[in-house]
């Protein structure tokens, strides 16, 4: 192992060296500035077919500085927050500065939105795990679906296991620090017939380590998941319900995001742009943000910015109720910020929850989508168009495994159609929901 993770005196030392460079920044003639620091450090293991391949001891750290010099900024970074190091960043950056064209959007946010309540979220949950614990860990986990008759080898199981200390300063006189961990054990296997292999995986991520499912019920999924691919074919073409499989739902919330994301917004690159108030969804549908959620996996008390983050209704009865905005996005677009500086955090779905089998038989004939591929989401039209393997269903019932296939639409279009959220959510990341049955996407196989 590493060196023990002391993030106390971690927190401590970069709360002292970012607050250095703030006051230094002011005495070198920048009119304000802001600072950011981290370190982290953890451990990452993987093994294939029961023996070690890899092992990872990381130790990461760094400082980031930018400065206004009236509008005119310049921002420099460093991987080492030693002094000399934080001198040279902070000069370096109203160099920068003293260059750069004016942008009357620049500067800190407003000092009275700085964070004052500043709690514990308890978000730091170290795991004092030795090499040779995650090594056995992961074999442990990959013995479990290796074991399961019809699987033929194993991609690997992996493990890895992080803490870490951000922190914010700027010279409003805020500072903010928050220490945090995440863990997280997966396993890919392979499976083989008759026409050909298949590879599927599974895995477990949480903040305490004590919220992982057990090795041996990671690597059995895995195997599940694999065996269930076998045989597939290509799916007939047409028009047809599509259902996702809760963890690809979760990148429509993605998609949804990006599209009202103030940089997006501001520059007109946003299929989203000026439909502020607008019915996107079914008005059974609505979508929060919850950022002081106590354990979860993106909370935090302030943002990039600073800003005292809040609760914030992004979707409310299908419509459009705010856009997702950081102080300088804000000014850009002539509106006030709500403390996404860096994005959102806790994204909570607001809808009536459907049995997934009640789903399927809604839907009736079409496809469940457990896999994409590519990145064939155009922002500015809100165009889909993806790679895709998973499940062909008649008369409500999964009827075998379907590859080689892409679905297309409209990301409009796909969220006027949400048909139905499944019960069956997904809250490993910090986007939760169930699986979405969208009305009708174009399905292209054989």
């Amino acid at each position: 192992m590493t060196q023990a993770f002391d993030a106390e005196a971690q927190q401590a030392l970069l709360e002292s060296r970012a607050r250095q460079a703030v006051e230094l920044a002011g005495k070198l003639g920048a009119d304000a500035c802001e600072v950011g620091a981290s370190v982290d450090q953890g451990v990452g293991v993987s093994v294939r077919e029961g023996e070690v391949e890899t092992v990872e001891l990381s130790r990461d750290q760094g400082i980031a500085v930018t400065v206004y010099v009236g509008r005119r900024k310049g921002s420099a970074s460093s991987s080492d927050a030693g002094e000399a190091s934080i001198r040279s960043v902070v000069e370096k950056a109203i160099a920068i500065a003293r260059y750069t064209g004016e942008d009357p959007a620049a500067g800190l946010a407003d000092a009275e939105l700085m964070a004052t309540r500043l709690p514990d979220l308890e978000v730091h949950h170290p795991w004092p795990l030795s090499t040779e614990e995650a090594i056995a860990l992961a074999q442990a986990c990959e013995a479990a679906g290796r074991a399961r008759p019809g699987i033929k080898s194993s991609d690997g199981a992996s493990l890895s296991s992080g803490e870490g200390v951000r922190v914010y300063a700027n010279s409003h006189g805020f500072l903010g620090s928050q220490r945090g961990s995440r863990h997280s054990l997966s396993c890919m296997l392979i499976a083989e017939d008759a026409a050909g292999m298949q590879r599927d995986y599974d895995f477990t991520t949480a903040r305490d380590p004590r919220q992982l499912l057990a090795p041996e019920r990671v690597g059995e999924s895995a195997a599940e998941r694999t065996l269930r691919r076998l045989g597939a074919r290509r799916p007939a073409t047409g028009r047809l319900p599509v259902l996702f499989d809760p963890n690809l739902a979760a990148g429509l919330v993605g998609s949804l995001m990006g599209g009202i994301a103030g940089g997006a917004l501001f520059r007109q690159a946003s299929f989203l742009c000026d439909r502020l108030g607008d019915a996107l969804f079914p008005e059974w549908f609505g979508l929060s943000e919850r950022p002081m959620e106590v354990g979860a996996m993106a909370s935090s008390p302030f943002d990039n910015d600073g800003v005292q983050t809040r609760d914030n209704v992004f979707i409310d009865q299908g419509r459009l109720a705010s856009y997702m905005l950081s102080a300088y996005s804000a000014r850009r677009l002539g509106m006030q910020t709500t403390a996404n500086a860096g994005g959102a955090r806790n994204l909570r779905i607001d809808a009536p929850l459907t049995p997934r089998d009640e789903l399927l038989s809604r839907m009736g004939r079409g496809v469940v989508v457990t896999e994409l591929m590519g990145q064939g989401v155009n922002a500015v039209t809100g165009d889909y168009s993806r790679g895709a393997a998973g499940f062909w269903v008649e008369d409500g019932e999964i009827q075998y495994p379907v590859e080689e296939f892409t679905i297309a639409g409209n990301l409009e279009a796909m969220f006027r159609g949400l048909a139905g959220i499944g019960s069956d959510t997904d809250t490993r990341g910090s986007i939760h929901t169930g699986s979405w049955l969208i009305d009708e996407m174009t399905v292209a196989g054989s």
